[in-house]
């Protein structure tokens, strides 16, 4: 199956959803077509509304929206939608625990050529944080379809992590999104890979390197970061001699910051944390970047080789 972007499978999903709800509005700060919410705007062009490059404002009017009893789908790319509009998401949104799901795109190193400025390493860490905030990243197509249909029925806002660069299927069509559901795409026994986002694909793929080498390790899809599924994490401190965890985020508050408070509280486990090294992109292709931030399934690979030999 073709690579797909999981910003062009949200902007499909959306299209269907403003048509099918008359709840659903959507706002954008003037990224439509990089966003792909010009998809939504094409069905329903009364509720879809350009902000500008004011993503602070953008929060605020989505807040105002929401409080009418409205769901607002609110998009930028992550470094703005994050960064720039933070005070506005947790005090405007947040606070009053308002129907605002943010779907940010453009997240991470797989931006690509932009560069450093507009790759977000760091909004996992800053949504995380935030009171009442629930943050998702899907792993492809089919799991980005499913989370943004069905966050429109949990109340609540959202943050849900997009990216530019094309992803390949890590579901079939019987898979089934669950808020704060860990998904267990591959069994294996020796070490489990946690994964988020872009990582889901390169921790298969590792698998499929490692298995010449006698490894069988679990692959496991953790869209839901907060709430984190922390029966399954404990479930696997149990039952794998060691765990890794895989993200195309600083190493500082993301995903393995996350399994590791939950292991550390409940079942202390040897993890490795595996993501960007406290340091800002470049521009470059997403492959590129990948590799060289060591994010790609080879560097997996070692880091496998090496943490087997730790725990032995």
């Amino acid at each position: 199956m073709a690579k797909k972007a999981t910003r062009v499978s949200y902007g499909e999903a959306l299209a269907e959803l403003i048509v099918e709800d008359d709840r659903i509005f959507v706002l954008d700060a003037d990224l439509s077509k990089s966003t792909n919410t010009h998809k939504a705007q094409q069905e329903k062009p009364e509720r879809h509304f350009n902000l500008g490059i004011a993503e602070a404002n953008m929060m605020g009017v989505a807040a105002g929206i929401a409080t009418g009893g409205n769901i607002v789908y609110a998009s930028s790319f992550a470094m703005f939608a994050a960064g720039r509009a933070f005070e506005q998401v947790r005090n405007s949104i947040c606070y009053p625990n308002l129907n605002v799901k943010i779907c940010a795109t453009h997240a991470g190193i797989t931006l690509g050529e932009d560069g450093a400025s507009h790759q977000s390493v760091e909004d996992i860490a800053l949504m995380r944080a935030i009171p009442n905030m629930h943050v998702v990243q899907p792993a492809d197509d089919i799991e980005t379809k499913q989370v943004i249909k069905a966050i429109a029925n949990i109340d609540g806002p959202f943050y849900v992590r997009l990216g530019r660069s094309g992803v390949g299927a890590v579901h079939d069509e019987n898979y089934v999104f669950e808020l704060g559901k860990g998904n267990i795409v591959s069994p294996g026994k020796d070490i489990a890979i946690i994964a988020t986002g872009v990582m889901v694909e390169q921790a298969l793929k590792a698998k499929e390197l490692l298995k010449e080498d006698g490894f069988d390790i679990t692959v496991v899809n953790m869209a839901t970061i907060k709430p984190i599924d922390k029966d399954l994490i404990i479930e696997l401190s149990k039952t794998h001699k060691g765990i890794i965890s895989a993200e195309e985020h600083n190493i500082f508050g993301g995903l393995g910051s996350a399994v590791a408070e939950v292991l550390s509280q409940n079942n202390p486990t040897r993890l490795r944390i595996v993501g960007i090294m406290d340091t800002f992109g470049e521009s470059g292709t997403p492959d590129a970047l990948l590799a060289k931030y060591g994010l790609s399934a080879p560097t997996l690979v070692e880091h496998v080789r090496e943490f087997s030999k730790e725990l032995d």
